[in-house]
This record gives C-alpha cells, structure tokens and sequence, in this order.
C-alpha cells in the first residue's frame, strides 16, 4: 500500500481549499478498499483547479510515494513527460472523434514503467458526439490498468452515458484567504495586494495571480468596470462593443502569434518545403489545415478573453444590487465603493437585475458561436436601455 504525502503538500499543494476532493483522491491512491476505479470525472467551476487536481492525481498514481511532487515520476508526470501519463489540452473548439481514437489506441497499451496507463482530459466537455461514443466504449470496456482522468466545469457538460460510468470528484470555489495565503506564499505577493487579489478574482485561483502580479491585467480589469458609465448614447454602446472585441482579437492574437509562427515552421519542414517556395504535393492542404486549426485556437482565446469581460461586468452589477438591497455581503469591487453607490441610488433593483439577465444572455450568445460584435453590441444596448 502507497503512503500519501499530506494533504496540502507534495503534488496537492496547487489545489487550494480543495481538501475534501485531495482526500478522496488521496484515498484512491493509497488502496483502500472500494476507493479507486478506472474513470473519474473532476468538476469544478473555472478556476477552482480542475487541471491541477487532475495532473496531481496521475503523478500520485505513478510515484511510489503517494505524490510527493519531487521525484522524476511526480515531476515528468505534472509536465506531461512521463510515458504512462497523456494529458490532453485543446486549444481548438472542440476534441473530435479521430483524436478520442488515438487516446483510445493508448489507453490499450500496457504501462511502460509497470504501473498504471492514465489518460487526463482536461476539456472533457468539448469531446464531439462522435468523440464521445468512442470514448464510452474505451470506458465500458477498460484496458487493464487503465485510468481515464475526464474534467469539465459541471457533470451535465459530459453526456450522461459516460458520466454515469465514472466516480465524481467536485471542486469548490475556493475562499479569499485561501487564495490569499497562496499568492504570499508561492509567488510572493505583498499581503495587501494578494488580499484584493483574491477578492476581485471571485474565486478563480489563475485570474487572482494575473492580477496580483500583472499591471497591465489590472489596467485592463479597470477599464472594463468604467464601461458602465461610458454607455450614455447608442453610438457610445456601439463603440464600446467595437473597443472590447477589438482587445479581445489582440490579446489572442498576441498570445498565439509566436505558437503559431514555430507549428508553420515545424509543418514547413516536415513537409520539406524550401526557401524558395516549392512545395511538395499535398502540402497546400496540409497548410490549409494548420491555419484552420489556428483560427479555432484565436477563436478559442478571443472568446475566453470576452468571457472575462462578462465576469468582471457581472460582478459589477452584483455590487450595485446589494448596495441596493441593502445586502450585507463583501464588495467585489470595493475600491469603486463611491461609483458604485451612485449608481444604485440613480437605479433601481429591476433594473440591475435585467442588466445581470443581459450579461447571462450574452455568455450564451458566444456559447453557441453567435458572432462576438453582434453579441457585445447587443449587450451594451441591453445595459443602457435597462
């Protein structure tokens, strides 16, 4: 039987205020009886650690000392270098069929290291139909010493066939002190700024240490949180729309130019393209696939970075609703204290509630690929007529 490091320590250390999921797994790991099965399903709303605690749970199970977070076996496997470990991380839209088959074609494979085979799908939830009947017959029918990893922010964003078949670990958002202790303990953040930190990132441990450590993440939080009183005029809501899909097109844009500079390169010589510009057959199809793939990947990030902007707006509004009602729960935004106050004296609770209907209304507009201009255009409208 494998001794487990302590919670909080070792591989576990990441997962901040998570210690009723780290003891399940931790269980797991060590052998008790009834404790480990071949599919778990680890959800979480964003940024409570989904990944983490996945990653954490795949490197216990290939140490010998439960996780300790130092070994070779701990390490390789947190970094996705260890042979018996895959984690799968899309970029793109969705993880389709012919990628499900390959992770299924691995699952069948015997562990080269003598342990077990752990497959972790960070973003079960984007699996295609197709991909997700492929993956249920790898999980009713498990290869020996197979562990499959899925997670996704809810158990309704996997389809019920395979959720069914796999042992639930759920994620809580984690507390402001929580977040704070982490941000002064791992990344040295002063007190007073991890404290705010961990306060305007409701919850999401990767938004608090963006903010914490990041100017230009904060100069970009407090433009957002100024939209509101900008939004006098239609021309003004269209403006603004225009200004926020503008940014979120240039943040994706940035974050992906030099990924997709060295995956053309990579292509390129793969194809034995030359620097004159001959290319072999098949290779324009072949390019034409990668840009494809690129453009779901600046797609993907354009999106999440609007999903950002909804974030920081809904909490906004949550803040004027409470001053509103009188509410005695923390500020989110408690340095706009003196704008925020006008603001609820100026309006009233209906009001702020249709403007929280607008935002929600709009996260599911970019849901389902509604073009992200007409989206936030609609939106600002929405919180200027309301």
């Amino acid at each position: 039987m494998t001794t487990s490091p302590p919670a909080g320590s070792g591989v576990w250390a990441e997962l901040v205020g998570q210690e009723r999921a780290v003891e399940v797994l931790r269980r797991a790991v060590t052998g008790e009886r009834h404790a480990m099965t071949h599919a778990w399903l680890v959800t979480g709303p964003p940024g409570s650690g989904r990944s983490n605690a996945a990653k954490a749970f795949a490197a216990a199970l290939q140490c010998e000392r439960g996780g300790c977070g130092a070994c070779t076996a701990c390490r390789t496997a947190l970094s996705g270098a260890h042979p018996d470990v895959t984690l799968v991380r899309t970029e793109q839209l969705s993880i389709g069929v012919d990628e499900v088959r390959d992770l299924v074609r691995r699952a069948a494979m015997a562990p080269t290291l003598g342990g077990r085979q752990v497959l972790v799908v960070e973003d079960a939830d984007r699996v295609t139909e197709r991909g997700a009947d492929a993956l249920l017959k790898a999980i009713e029918e498990p290869a020996p010493r197979t562990v499959w990893v899925l997670c996704a922010p809810t158990p309704e964003d996997v389809i019920v066939t395979i959720r069914s078949r796999c042992r639930r670990v759920e994620l809580a958002t984690p507390s402001e002190t929580a977040i704070a202790q982490l941000l002064e303990q791992r990344d040295g953040v002063p007190s007073e700024m991890a404290a705010h930190a961990a306060r305007v990132a409701q919850g999401h441990v990767g938004r608090a240490r963006a903010i914490a450590r990041n100017e230009d993440a904060r100069r970009r939080r407090s433009e957002i949180l100024h939209i509101p009183a900008q939004l006098t005029t239609l021309g003004a809501c269209l403006q603004a729309a225009a200004n926020l899909v503008a940014a979120a097109s240039e943040e994706a844009t940035a974050s992906t130019e030099a990924i997709d500079a060295r995956e053309r390169a990579a292509l390129s010589e793969a194809l034995g393209m030359t620097a004159k510009g001959a290319r072999p057959r098949h290779a324009q199809a072949a390019l034409r696939d990668l840009e494809d793939q690129q453009k779901a990947r600046a797609k993907r990030l354009q999106r999440d970075a609007l999903d950002r902007v909804l974030t920081e707006l809904t909490g906004y509004y949550r803040d004027v609703f409470a001053l509103q009602t009188k509410a005695t729960q923390r500020l989110i935004n408690a340095d706009l204290a003196v704008d925020l106050t006008t603001v609820a004296r100026r309006t009233h609770p209906e009001q702020t509630i249709a403007r929280l209907d607008a935002i929600l209304t709009c996260r599911e507009a970019l849901e389902t690929n509604v073009a992200p201009l007409l989206a936030m255009e609609s939106l600002m409208i929405s919180l200027h007529a309301a």
